[in-house]
């Protein structure tokens, strides 16, 4: 049954134009929240809370590492975000905290390794914060400061994750069918089970590549798929999870951020991108490629709703948290998104992560190039596909999550009343229970 309001809409022959009147309400759609007053309103009424309590986005992180930087930034009035006074600031204590877990990692021992990671890690929070709010080096670095910052954190991150039981590999996949201005190596994170590393006798287990995972068999796998600001190195505690399961993990970026190397004005790339990524991992041994699931975080969730159509009999199903599919890209509800939720303003990142000169030529012209609805991408027929988010979500508004109940194959779904973007704090319960079902429901 497709959601009231929806259904009123596209019976009345206005499928996929500006409701009305948004889920969320008038008043908190025209609402400019007031983290967007400055550093310092950003810092008292948004960051603090979630900076004490080491959650997204300061997960990993520590407080007494973040409040003396905005304190700096408050006095110096460096309210700019994207200015490079404001990542350099973060750079001393994040370089210090890798120096410090550095030398711990050289003295050897268990101990010392956790407690090394656990430093690194923090060092890999502070980097995430100086690179907010957007990367990409498509078609070329977007921020030398900020990069910096980007390349620095990787590194921080794989000395992290070689203390780890399951320890962290970067592969530099082959990107077999890029075309036109894709570029040639797509970078991914991966982790499997304990002793899921290649096997140093290279006669043995020739019929998975000479690969395994811990228990000697191929693991069900999550292509997790990373957002607009949160990247590689920013899902740990996923990943820990999927492995407390028995899963691996292959941590991608999205087509315009980070290291993706996919062409970010075309919208048919990143259909490109999924067929080289699971050709690889059908080829690497390790997965089980009938176990193979989705999950799409933010501006990643797009993506995991595109592949859910686009490679369905790939995929054993696919998680769209916090996705956008159509009315993210409309022009109206992107003249209040600036004002909502994100740190910074939304429309200037979006607008280059798809490859727009300009937020106004990305206004104007998003929706009918990109929209899944415009292009007919969810007419088609797909993979079991849930869609999580909160119903107040000010930045991928929860229609697009209801538009997909009128198109193509049932889906399933949750949405929190009250909660905002990505529906936290209650969201992950709900998407664990279903990736588990899903894993457990596909037959050898």
């Amino acid at each position: 049954m497709s959601p009231p309001g929806v259904l009123a809409s596209s019976a009345a022959g206005e499928e996929g134009k500006t409701p009305e009147c948004w889920t969320m309400g008038q008043e908190a759609f025209e609402r400019r929240m007031p983290h967007h007053d400055g550093i310092e309103a950003l810092w008292e009424t948004k960051w603090k809370f979630p900076c004490a309590n080491s959650v997204y986005p300061f997960h990993d992180g520590a407080y007494e590492d973040f409040e003396p930087i905005f304190k700096h930034l408050i006095e110096n009035k460096i309210n700019d975000g994207t200015s490079p006074a404001y990542t350099e600031a973060f750079l001393p204590t994040a370089r210090s905290l890798t120096s410090q877990a550095s030398a711990l990692a050289a003295q050897g021992g268990d101990d010392n390794g956790a407690a090394a990671s656990a430093l690194y890690l923090r060092a890999c929070a502070v980097y995430r914060i100086a690179r907010f709010p957007y990367i990409t080096a498509y078609p070329a670095v977007n921020d030398a400061a900020k990069w910096q910052a980007w390349e620095e954190q990787k590194a921080a991150y794989l000395l992290a994750g070689a203390q780890w039981e399951s320890p962290l590999e970067e592969v530099m996949v082959r990107h077999r069918y890029a075309s036109g201005g894709d570029r040639g190596e797509i970078p991914v994170y991966v982790r499997v089970p304990a002793g899921g590393g290649k096997d140093k006798d290279k006669n043995k287990n020739e019929t998975n590549g000479g690969r395994k995972c811990g228990n000697g068999r191929k693991c069900p796998v999550v292509v997790l798929m990373t957002g607009l600001d949160g990247y590689r190195p920013d899902n740990t505690q996923r990943c820990d999870e999927f492995l407390k399961r028995g899963w691996g993990s292959v941590v991608v970026e999205i087509p315009g951020t980070a290291d993706s190397p996919a062409d970010s004005a075309d919208p048919d790339s990143p259909d490109r991108l999924w067929s080289s990524l699971l050709e690889w991992m059908g080829e690497d041994g390790r997965f089980d490629m009938k176990r193979v699931m989705v999950w799409g975080l933010s501006s990643g969730g797009y993506y995991a709703v595109r592949i859910a159509h686009t490679h369905k009999d790939q995929l054993a199903g696919s998680v769209a948290q916090g996705a956008g599919c159509h009315y993210f890209y409309d022009r109206e509800w992107l003249e209040k998104a600036d004002g909502h939720e994100y740190p910074f303003q939304l429309s200037p990142a979006m607008a280059m992560k798809h490859g727009f000169a300009s937020a106004e030529e990305y206004k104007a012209n998003a929706q009918k190039k990109f929209s899944l609805l415009e292009t007919g991408i969810i007419k088609k027929p797909s993979t079991r596909l849930l869609l999580i988010n909160g119903v107040l979500d000010g930045l991928m508004p929860i229609e697009d999550s209801m538009m997909l109940f009128e198109h193509g194959t049932p889906k399933e779904a949750r949405f929190f009343t009250g909660a905002l973007h990505m529906g936290y704090p209650l969201a992950n319960s709900a998407v664990y229970p279903w990736m588990e079902q899903v894993m457990d429901s596909v037959r050898d």
